[in-house]
């Protein structure tokens, strides 16, 4: 008899609900289909049984509105305000159903008076600037945070919440001041303002910031977060010289061990600003010394950098070279030669080849460097395939085919083993091999590396193409001896054989390739103008050809970053992804483009 009576009982008491809930949802259902009278009446009855008051009495008042039945609506409120006359929020309420009647005064008057019986209780300020900002009323909820602040004596305590609004209101200056004075009580949001001061701030903006933050930093020195959000600032402008500044000062105040000052060279480095990031590792070497755990690294970087500095682009004197080849014999004789210092030999071993033309000694050091025990696996393969490609610039074809195999060999599977077997089947295209090369690009465009696979279809269709012909092979060998050159870069030498194969060979199909091989030195060079002057006759006298488009595109990106001509290199793009809809460049064509032309790709 207990258990029955205690069944009935549950059941009673959920009854109700489960009418309670079903009622809830056809209310949603109706107001969501628009039929706002019945889903008035189903609220008018869910607020009133006292259960989630203010959602279901603003959703009857919301119907009401809908209905413009403005007499019952101003009743209710008068009513509800009657029964909770310290609920503020109803004020909103008021004044928004006088704005929808145009009553625009009576309006501001019921939003004021929101605003001037705020309490001293941060709860009901947020609330009241939440009912605001829903509405889109970004000053009102500007005034309640700013007259809530006063109330609590505490300029930071809503100072994110004005943020945020001055930034959808795209008034910069206070968005940025209140994000900043925000820091003060919690810094650890600091990664979360860099990615709204990436994604809103303009370049002006980013000058206000920078002004903001220098003035912080004279206010209040000693808190470190202010220049490390600078040094930030500095990075995105590409000022990477005074993003140093920053950082070093901060790593003396700190007294840290050079890893920030690390992130601005590497940094640098990436971008190209070579001489900065030289400065931050010989910071990093001269002021920390042996003990920092970055001594090593900072050292080779360094020299990275310098051979890059001093190799890009090929404008350089021998002595810098050999200045360049000194720092690198010191470094080996502070370190040993290793496996831990084998990357470094295998780079010196790089500058020897191509730059000091010293195959002998660039063949001993990686010959050396391939025997350590203990040797990474990929500082292994990388360094096989440059000693292969150092075999083949002496000629010796045999051994540079037995490195390149055994890195197919043991890296089957993934990039290294595609590179090897790209550099193999270029082997064999140097050595006139052409029809086993072919094989092998036809095999290598389905690679997983992009490189890879485009350029083993350019080879591919161009030995295709060039074959077949009495005599064809013949120029194409002489072709692909030119390319060896380059290779070598041996860039008088490719010249002299360019020059020979168009006087051999006149009106040969292999005139378009011609001028694309002398482009691609003139660019190496740093001889913009030449580069683009071979390009565009290609594109005037072999639009037909399977140059054209590489053409169209490699002038394209030549005008839009060496010859700062943006409208050029637009109409370039443009004639790609038109008239050139199948090339395997009309995408980033069409991308670059739309980029250049200012659209917001995000």
């Amino acid at each position: 008899m207990k258990f029955k009576l205690a069944i009935l009982i549950l059941v009673l008491g959920v009854l109700p609900f489960g009418l309670f809930a079903q009622q809830s949802k056809l209310a949603q259902q109706y107001y969501a289909s628009g039929e706002y009278e019945k889903a008035a009446q189903l609220y008018q009855q869910l607020y009133e049984k006292g259960t989630n008051v203010d959602y279901y009495f603003n959703r009857y008042i919301e119907c009401l509105i809908a209905l413009e039945d403005y007499d019952r609506c101003e009743a209710t409120i008068k009513q509800q305000l009657a029964r909770y006359p310290d609920d503020i929020q109803l004020y909103v309420t008021y004044g928004n159903l006088y704005e929808r009647q145009y009553r625009d005064e009576e309006a501001k008057a019921m939003y004021q008076k929101a605003i001037e019986g705020l309490p001293e209780d941060r709860f009901t300020i947020t609330r009241l600037a939440n009912a605001f900002t829903n509405l889109t009323k970004y000053e009102l909820a500007i005034s309640a945070y700013e007259r809530g602040a006063k109330l609590l004596k505490d300029d930071t305590v809503f100072s994110y919440n004005l943020g945020d609004l001055y930034r959808r209101k795209g008034d910069a200056a206070p968005m940025i001041e209140n994000y900043l004075l925000s820091l003060t009580v919690n810094p650890g949001r600091v990664n979360q303002l860099k990615s709204i001061f990436q994604r809103y701030l303009s370049k002006d903006d980013f000058d206000e910031l920078q002004v903001q933050l220098y003035d912080r930093i004279q206010d209040e020195p000693d808190i470190p977060l202010y220049p490390e959000l600078l040094a930030w600032v500095f990075i995105q402008r590409k000022d990477y010289r005074n993003a140093l500044r920053q950082s070093r000062a901060l790593d003396r105040q700190l007294d840290e061990n050079g890893g920030r000052v690390m992130r601005i060279a590497e940094i640098a480095a990436n971008d190209g600003e070579f001489d900065v990031a030289i400065e931050a590792y010989n910071y990093v070497i001269n002021e920390k010394g042996t003990t920092s755990t970055f001594y090593v690294e900072a050292k080779r970087a360094s020299l990275n950098c310098q051979r890059q500095k001093i190799t890009q682009g090929f404008d350089y004197a021998e002595t810098d070279l050999r200045a360049l080849e000194a720092d690198y014999d010191t470094f080996l004789n502070e370190f040993g030669r290793n496996q831990m210092t084998a990357p470094i030999i295998a780079e010196l071993a790089e500058l020897e080849a191509f730059y000091l033309n010293d195959l002998e000694k660039a063949i001993a050091l990686l010959d050396d460097m391939i025997k350590y025990p203990g040797i990474n696996e990929f500082v292994l393969a990388r360094g096989k395939l440059s000693l292969a490609d150092f075999y083949l610039m002496k000629g010796e074809i045999w051994e540079a085919t037995l490195l390149y195999s055994q890195v197919d060999k043991a890296h089957k599977d993934d990039l290294l083993g595609h590179e090897a077997r790209y550099r193999n089947a270029k082997l064999s295209y140097f050595a006139g091999d052409f029809q086993w090369a072919q094989t092998q690009f036809d095999i290598l465009k389905a690679s997983t590396s992009k490189l890879i696979s485009n350029d083993a279809l350019d080879l591919s269709i161009f030995i295709m193409d060039h074959l077949g012909l009495d005599t064809t092979e013949a120029a194409l060998k002489f072709y692909s001896e030119a390319d060896l050159l380059v290779f070598q870069n041996r860039f008088d030498d490719a010249f002299l054989k360019l020059d020979s194969l168009a006087k051999q060979f006149p009106e040969h199909a292999l005139e378009d390739d011609i001028l694309y091989t002398k482009s691609k030195i003139y660019q190496k060079t740093r001889q913009y103008d030449q580069a683009a002057a071979m390009l565009q006759s290609i594109i005037d006298d072999h639009s037909d050809g399977i140059r054209a488009d590489n053409a169209l595109y490699e002038l394209a990106q030549l005008y839009e970053n060496q010859l700062n001509d943006t409208e050029q290199a637009k109409a370039l793009y443009e004639k790609i992804f038109i008239d050139y809809s199948g090339s395997t460049f009309a995408v980033d064509a069409r991308k670059r483009f739309r980029i250049l032309r200012g659209d917001n790709l995000q």
